[in-house]
């Protein structure tokens, strides 16, 4: 069986958790299966880890490309190859430059992991929904537009995306999530769900079919992320950032969806109702959609020298910085799985999280919750953790149980046989 996969997301510099899921999946499967070929699709030169699937090398540099777009790889059975697509604007790679293909050379099973069905698709087509929050809470997302900026080109973009979709959608992110993600429950011939929460989600918005919504839960790097023995290890990375301990940890965009500004709020209250708590709270992570309450909150509250945003981190660094923390928070107000819950849980982290969507199912009674939208509740429960010692060491080891039921191998074996069954 020739698979075809999209792997333009998983071959982004600054990868979110779709990206990562794409990434390790597509390493994964070149692992496990050496029957099928396949067909990495991207619209730029593979790098790292997906130009060498041999080995984990974040500076693999892209391989030959030949006059047919054909890009040199390296994968254990040699059955992966690489086709670059070239197309010259920012904007619907997907859905003509990737339809093209699947017109001139389709593969027979398509599997998008991360992205959108191309309009024009092979009958046996695989999309995975992460989650639908675009439709449950549309106010936490961009509404940035796609297309042409400004000027008549993008007035008559604007023009022809609601002439083709009877005025239903505008050419912005959020009405693209949604069209996409309807077309994909209809047209393609299975979805995976990356948790029950989602599979739910979109049965109850969508009226989705739940029999062609499978559930494949993510998994983590284990390699990566687990516990240190040798604690000296930590403190030279902590150094590169200009971390100290002790410390809590948030990992993830500084935005509204991840309610980066009411954890900034719960800390300050922490802090003043337990004098005793010294801790400070470090932000890993790219700004996004309402980074300017984040700053506005912290310079409301005085919080300049207690709270540092040290930007996006590589991959590598990133267990040593979970290693090194006290406490780790995920405050989100929506999620459709949540692997930073897993990760810290694997590095031997307590974790306090949102009540919310998915975190419940993934981290069951390895972590202490909160109500998200209860900034107070959010503050008691990191006090909780921070102060009392036997809860904090119940929850390590929960968590330490709880992460081994996740794994990459899981994930991509589960994959893997529902693309065989398709046949």
């Amino acid at each position: 069986m020739l698979i075809g996969i999209d792997a333009s997301r998983a071959n982004r510099e600054f990868k979110g958790g779709t990206e990562w899921y794409s990434y390790y999946l597509i390493r994964e499967l070149a692992k496990l299966d050496s029957k099928n070929r396949y067909i990495l699709y991207s619209d730029k030169p593979l790098v790292g880890g997906l130009a060498d699937l041999t080995k984990e090398n974040h500076s693999a540099p892209p391989g030959k490309i030949d006059s047919y777009g054909w890009q040199e790889i390296k994968s254990p059975f040699g059955n992966f190859r690489v086709k670059i697509l070239k197309w010259p604007f920012t904007y619907f790679w997907t859905q003509i430059r990737l339809s093209y293909e699947m017109i001139a050379h389709r593969p027979n099973l398509l599997f998008i992991p991360a992205h959108a069905l191309p309009i024009i698709y092979p009958r046996k087509s695989i999309v995975t929904i992460h989650d639908i929050g675009f439709e449950r809470q549309a106010e936490l997302y961009s509404l940035d537009k796609i297309g042409p900026v400004s000027g008549l080109t993008s007035d008559a973009f604007s023009f022809l995306i609601r002439l083709l979709t009877w005025g239903k959608f505008h050419p912005n992110i959020i009405d693209y999530h949604s069209w996409s993600t309807k077309f994909a429950l209809k047209k393609a011939k299975m979805i995976i769900a990356v948790s029950e929460f989602t599979k739910q989600e979109m049965i109850e918005f969508y009226q989705a079919d739940g029999k062609k919504i499978k559930v494949v839960h993510n998994g983590f790097n284990s390699e990566l992320y687990h516990r240190l023995s040798d604690q000296k290890k930590v403190k030279p990375v902590l150094s590169q950032y200009g971390l100290t301990t002790p410390y809590i940890f948030y990992a993830g965009r500084l935005e509204k969806k991840k309610n980066t500004a009411k954890l900034v709020e719960a800390y300050a209250i922490m802090r003043q109702k337990f004098r005793e708590i010294k801790h400070k709270l470090v932000l890993v992570g790219r700004a996004g959609l309402g980074f300017d309450e984040v700053k506005y909150v912290i310079k409301e509250f005085n919080l300049d020298d207690s709270i540092i945003i040290t930007g996006w981190i590589p991959e590598a660094d990133m267990p040593y910085i979970y290693n090194g923390a006290d406490l780790f928070v995920l405050p989100s107000l929506y999620e459709g799985f949540g692997i930073p819950v897993l990760e810290a849980m694997a590095c031997g982290v307590p974790v306090a999280a949102s009540n919310i969507a998915s975190i419940p199912e993934v981290v069951k009674d390895s972590a202490c919750l909160f109500n998200p939208q209860d900034q107070h509740d959010m503050a008691e429960k990191m006090a909780k953790i921070l102060l009392d010692k036997q809860l904090a060491g119940q929850l390590v080891s929960r968590g330490l149980k709880r992460a081994k039921d996740f794994s990459l191998t899981k994930c991509a074996q589960e994959t893997l046989a529902l693309m065989e069954n398709m046949l």
